[in-house]
């Protein structure tokens, strides 16, 4: 059997070992014997560098986190410590140009109160209420009384009439005059305590797109001198006007378009310009669900002479002819060419329908159903034309011509114009 030299295991412990055995085993000594003689390396230069570096970079780390804290502004660090900043309150007085129209104009604006009789059905007690509330406008005071214009609507069917100042004083005023072609009307209260009176401006003199000022009382006194503003949308603008709500224009008002807001209570004050000048009357607005920005003044020219008239001698007196009107377009076909024997080319003019005995139509020739169609070479297209050239142009005295289709013929009559009679 053959054995493998190498094979400790199979060898018999008391066998002796081969020649190969010893000299392995005394190499693997020396082997060893070398291996612990030897010294151990020394740790690289390299490591040792690191390892400072390391340790500086730390140490670096350290003192910015120490040191940073107390050099940083205490503003920049977030802190429930830090002092909260009181802003301080700043009264700023701010002046225009609007401002100062506003402290020119608005002390002479007050607010009017109509004050008128009800009856009590079940008491049959007659008491006071108010009626509605506008605006006016004091311009004038003299011998003690303050006088202020405003609307004839503010004031129609009043039985007492309370104005109330700016710093809330009322007092009770007297009507002086109205008119209700122009409505305007001149009332007069005591003028202790009231300095205030507007100053007249120029209302020819404005131009559309100027800027306007609106002073009133909108919905009464619980909104007194409000002020809106805008400009002049319009001027020399006409509005039909229907007194007794037939359905037929009864009169055209010259007026000033605005879009400076005007609403109910408004009526009767004023309309400034930039300087704080009186150059409207506020009176009408339109008001619908289409339309909006549509207001309207009585310019304050045209306002005048009516005013100084009122306070004078408590009305206007204007011319009359003395005839009853119908509008040529109001009348059926079939009696313009049977009754009145209207030209097929004529589609406008106004209708004589009776002259008042003694009047000065009667006195001129003036007949029933003669077709008025021009007045002083101004043609008449209906009554409210008729109206405003009679009582806009013309004066009790004044000589006036019209021309009349009578029968289909064209005449020419003449007359002096009177004024109205008084029973």
């Amino acid at each position: 059997m053959v054995m493998n030299p190498y094979d400790d295991n199979r060898r018999d412990e008391h066998e002796t070992p081969s020649p190969y055995q010893s000299r392995l085993q005394e190499q693997l000594a020396k082997d060893e014997e070398l291996r612990k003689r030897k010294p151990k390396k020394s740790k690289a230069p390299w490591g040792y560098f690191f390892t400072g570096l390391m340790g500086v970079m730390v140490g670096a780390l350290l003192v910015w986190f120490i040191v940073t804290p107390a050099m940083t502004d205490a503003n920049d660090i977030p802190t429930t410590n830090k002092t909260s900043i009181k802003s301080e309150q700043v009264s700023t007085s701010v002046n225009s140009d609007v401002t100062a129209a506003v402290d020119k104009a608005s002390d002479a604006v007050v607010g009017i109160t109509n004050i008128q009789k009800v009856s009590n059905f079940w008491s049959q007690q007659a008491g006071e209420q108010e009626a509605g509330a506008g605006s006016g406008v004091i311009y004038k005071v003299d011998k003690g009384k303050a006088f202020i214009v405003t609307n004839f609507h503010v004031i129609d069917g009043a039985e007492r009439l309370e104005v109330t100042l700016k710093d809330g004083t009322k007092k009770e005023a007297e009507v002086l005059g109205e008119d209700m072609w122009t409505d305007l009307a001149v009332i007069a209260v005591d003028a202790k305590d009231i300095s205030t009176v507007a100053e007249f401006g120029d209302s020819d003199a404005l131009k559309q797109g100027e800027p306007v000022i609106a002073i009133g009382n909108p919905l009464g006194l619980d909104f007194y001198g409000s002020v809106t503003q805008g400009i002049v949308s319009g001027i020399n603008r006409s509005m039909p006007i229907d007194f007794n709500n037939d359905g037929v224009v009864d009169w055209t008002q010259e007026v000033l378009q605005t879009d400076a807001a005007i609403n109910p209570g408004n009526s009767g004050g004023a309309l400034v310009n930039i300087k704080g000048d009186l150059i409207g009357i506020n009176s009408m607005k339109i008001a619908t669900e289409k339309v909006e920005g549509l207001g309207f003044a009585i310019p304050i020219n045209s306002a005048l002479p009516i005013i100084e008239e009122l306070e004078q001698s408590g009305k206007v007196e204007r011319p009359v002819l003395g005839v009853s009107l119908t509008d040529l377009t109001n009348i059926p076909a079939y009696y313009q060419k049977e009754t009145l024997k209207v030209p097929e080319d004529l589609t406008t003019g106004v209708v004589v329908s009776d002259v008042v005995r003694e009047s000065s139509a009667a006195k001129g020739g003036v007949q029933q159903y003669d077709i008025i169609v021009e007045m002083d070479g101004k043609e008449i297209q209906n009554a409210a034309d008729l109206r405003k050239h009679l009582y806009t142009e013309k004066k009790v005295g004044d000589e006036l011509e019209m021309k009349v289709y009578r029968q289909g013929k064209l005449e020419t009559v003449k007359m002096k114009l009177e004024a109205e009679r008084t029973l």
